[in-house]
């Protein structure tokens, strides 16, 4: 397994298909959620893509700048394709995503809109729910924040 990190500048459009068709696969298929998946965000994002041994793309998540979303930086269409769920490949995910953040982008808090069936998912990284749950496309949603504590 290994990561690839780009900016949406840098994606082939083999790459980008692929994102676009797992994120549709599971986002607009698998959950039936019929929302507008393209929203912009995209152009000024970064993409992580998570691939095995075959190239096969097995998780994404794209890094979307401060200002963007949120005041923070945040994770978002973070996805693990059906065939390589429930093996543990989403926390490397997440952290890899995480680490980019705080190491290269410098920044210490990371705010992100969560499904509320992935709550404790979340925790177990090191999330903590900082809103009432909500309605995003139809989906029970909750916002939650990661903050780094960097020791003196």
């Amino acid at each position: 397994m290994y990561f690839e990190l780009k900016s949406y500048n840098e994606l082939s459009k083999e790459e980008l298909y692929e994102i676009i068709q797992l994120r549709v696969l599971v986002f607009v298929i698998e959950q039936d959620c019929p929302y507008q998946d393209l929203d912009n965000k995209d152009q000024d994002s970064y993409h992580l893509m998570q691939r095995d041994e075959n190239n096969r793309l097995m998780g994404y998540l794209r890094i979307v700048k401060p200002g963007i979303s949120y005041e923070e930086p945040s994770l978002g269409r973070i996805v693990t394709h059906p065939d390589f769920r429930r093996q543990g490949w989403g926390v490397p995910l997440v952290e890899k995503g995480i680490s980019f953040i705080t190491n290269q982008l410098k920044k210490d808090s990371i705010r992100i809109s969560a499904q509320m069936y992935l709550r404790k998912f979340y925790e177990g990284i090191g999330f903590k729910q900082v809103s009432e749950e909500y309605l995003e496309d139809n989906i029970p949603h909750m916002e939650m924040l990661f903050e780094n504590k960097v020791q003196a």
